[in-house]
């Protein structure tokens, strides 16, 4: 039995493969052994092949064997690679016959039509297939070797080898799925498309900053939902691949701004009166919105009748209306939009009303711990006006909003209130006097009052007398009690005495009668009988008498 040792040039460097009778020995028993080696690795190598004839002469059988095998092949390769890189496949069969090539394809799993590579082995020398990769070679590649020219000798399939191909990414643009421009609680996708690229990982930035981080390959989206005004914004969308984690592609797309606008909030509606000419008058009505992105449309209505509209790029319009004195001009509304949706106002009754009537001053104070009065608050308040101007003055001296003692405070339009800290800078005489605020031709005075410390603090006559009156009341309802429980106890103690009395005497006659009873006769006397009389008489005029001193008390 011959045992050979033919050495193969690959890319990989010097193979070595023994072989006895066309079978190729265990890989276990393969050396690198050849002629050239030294001393004890070549007695080694003979003494392995000696072995190795045995057992395989044991296998295989004798040269007149009529059965032939191939052993299963086996595929090596890059378990990654880029697109368009041209990269090479080793195939080899271990175990093949003698004096027969063998043709080494390799394909795709599952997929026998579409061969991409081949390589003639003819001494079952190693197989390098070269091929320039596309995106469709990525998946499991398998090698089918088989024996040319002998179809007796069964084809055998490599075990699957995993390729993943590597497209750099390129192209990043955001495509939309509706509008760019929309209001609050809308809702939006951005999709990130890429011209070219695979197992690619995306970030999205909005003003440059990175809002999301995709850890997921395939999660090109990004979705606003309800949105708010701060949602706005240029978005970018960053993609990023690798090969074999040395090499980074990424792109970025260019910036796609999207404008969340807000809704326009009901609008406060308020009005000033103006003077334009003598006897002549006009109001300026403002309609002003918190809230809403521009541009916004303001309507104004008098009941059902629109008066006039005007579009702003700010959250505030005015109105000009003439008006006239001392009459109800109606109930106008504000209305603004900029969208769908229309936000109102109050309804506000138009009515000017000059002032007139008395101007009346009362005031009102605050005391310390010690009763005494430290803060003074006046009241200025006209009879009627709708759109009154108040003035304090102190000696003659006007008091504006706030003093080293004293500010103002108005509540228009009812009422003006003057709070003043009582010290000596602040005696003097006070009052104040009212005009329209959009025309002064009219003022009104109130009356003046001199105020200071010692006056504030002086008790009232009126005060006193009630104070005193209170007093003396008391005292007489104490008394009128003290009589009262005098006579009481007196009417008491006299029926308590005349009680006694009269219990005693009863106690006597009880007794006479008892003594009588033991020792006089059953018989009475004509004289016995009188006398009784006369003491039952006696007894009944008792008790009258009683009874008559008791109703004298």
């Amino acid at each position: 039995m011959a045992a050979n040792c033919p050495m193969l040039q690959t890319g990989r460097g010097q193979h070595y493969q023994w072989l006895a009778h066309a079978c190729e020995l265990v890989s276990q028993h393969r050396r690198s052994c050849c002629p050239g080696a030294a001393g004890q690795a070549l007695v080694f190598c003979r003494m392995l092949v000696s072995f190795s004839i045995v057992v395989l002469g044991l296998c295989c059988g004798g040269g007149d064997s009529d059965e032939l095998s191939l052993g299963r092949p086996k595929l090596f390769g890059p378990s990654e690679a880029l697109v368009t890189e041209i990269e090479s496949f080793i195939c080899e069969v271990p175990i093949h016959p003698q004096n027969e090539s063998i043709l080494l394809r390799l394909f795709k799993e599952g997929d026998r039509t579409n061969v991409l590579g081949e390589y003639t082995s003819m001494r079952g020398e190693i197989g390098v297939i070269p091929k320039k990769i596309q995106l469709s070679h990525e998946g499991y590649l398998e090698c089918v070797a088989s024996v040319q020219n002998n179809s007796a000798i069964s084809p055998t399939v490599s075990q699957t080898h995993n390729l993943k191909v590597i497209e750099p990414v390129k192209g990043a643009q955001i495509t939309p799925s509706g509008p760019v421009e929309l209001f609050e609680g809308g809702e939006v996708e951005l999709q990130c498309r890429l011209s070219a690229g695979n197992h690619v990982s995306f970030m999205w930035l909005r003003d440059g900053q990175i809002i999301s981080s995709s850890l997921i390959p395939a999660d090109d989206s990004f979705v606003i939902s309800r949105a708010t005004v701060k949602d706005s914004g240029s978005y970018t969308c960053v993609a990023t691949n690798s090969f074999n984690n040395t090499k980074v592609f990424n792109t970025s797309s260019p910036e796609l701004h999207v404008t969340f606008k807000a809704r326009v909030s009901n609008p406060d509606i308020s009005f000033t009166v103006l003077k334009e000419s003598y006897q002549s008058y006009f109001c300026v009505i403002s309609c002003q919105s918190s809230k809403g992105t521009p541009p916004i449309r303001f309507s104004l209505f008098n009941g059902t009748d629109l008066v006039s509209n005007v579009t702003v790029q700010q959250r505030r319009a005015t109105f000009k209306v003439p008006v006239v004195l001392d009459q109800h001009l109606g109930l106008f509304q504000c209305r603004a939009t900029n969208s769908n949706q229309t936000s109102s106002s109050l309804w506000m009754p138009l009515e000017i009303v000059p002032v007139g009537g008395p101007v009346t001053m009362r005031y009102n104070y605050d005391v310390a711990e010690n009763y005494e009065v430290i803060f003074l608050r006046l009241y200025c308040k006209p009879d009627r006006g709708s759109h009154p101007r108040f003035q304090w003055y102190l000696n003659k001296y006007p008091l504006h909003d706030r003093g080293s003692f004293y500010y103002v405070f108005n509540q228009l339009p009812g009422q003006s209130i003057l709070v003043v800290s009582v010290g000596k800078v602040s005696a003097g005489i006070y009052h104040c006097e009212v005009s329209d605020s959009f025309d002064n031709s009219t003022v009104i005075n109130s009356r003046k009052r001199y105020l200071d410390r010692k006056v504030l603090n002086h008790i009232p006559v009126l005060v006193a007398a009630v104070v005193f009156g209170s007093f003396s009341v008391i005292v007489l309802l104490v008394s009128a009690c003290c009589a009262a429980g005098v006579a009481f106890r007196r009417k008491r103690n006299i029926e308590t005495s005349l009680l006694a009395l009269e219990m005693e005497q009863r106690a006597t006659v009880c007794e006479d009668e008892l003594e009588l009873s033991i020792y006089s006769e059953d018989v009475v006397t004509a004289e016995e009988a009188e006398f009784d009389h006369a003491s039952a008489d006696s007894v009944d005029e008792w008790t009258q008498f009683d009874e008559k001193m008791l109703d004298e008390l």
